[in-house]
């Protein structure tokens, strides 16, 4: 058997997730209504800094393996933000807490500052049904 080569890795999958939300932060700034793209957006915001805390949980492991613990506990507390603001967000949406909304959007604009989003990026729209999204993986969570 051969070998698989994995060319998505963890960390060009964190760098496009960091682009999406920097795009999708721009792009709720804009926004001066809230309506079912707005709730898309914020939905997408939660569920992709969900992915990246899932994505430092996996770069770390490989770290551990190798006894690298404190490079592992510098990059987990580099990143640590990702979890408490998705939590923070999550709960802020649920309860349609749009000021604690605004200013969490503005912790992560804070953050995604410095990523740049070339002018003709191939992302797209990727918080179209990010609600329906957030709202199943919630649901199927409480059923757990």
């Amino acid at each position: 058997m051969s070998r698989v080569i994995q060319t998505e890795g963890v960390g060009k999958q964190r760098q496009t997730l960091m682009r999406a939300l920097a795009l999708a932060v721009r792009e709720l700034m804009h926004r001066g209504v809230i309506d079912a793209q707005t709730r898309d957006l914020v939905a997408f915001l939660v569920l992709a800094l969900e992915d990246i805390t899932q994505n430092i949980d996996d770069t770390v492991k490989a770290w551990e393996k190798r006894g690298y613990w404190l490079k592992a506990d510098r990059f987990r507390l580099d990143w640590e933000w990702t979890q408490t603001i998705s939590q923070n967000l999550r709960k802020a949406i649920t309860e349609e807490d749009w000021d604690l909304v605004a200013q969490l959007v503005g912790d992560i604009a804070g953050k995604v500052s410095h990523v740049e989003v070339p002018a003709r990026h191939r992302l797209g729209t990727p918080w179209s049904g990010a609600w329906e999204k957030l709202k199943l993986k919630s649901f199927t969570k409480e059923r757990e």
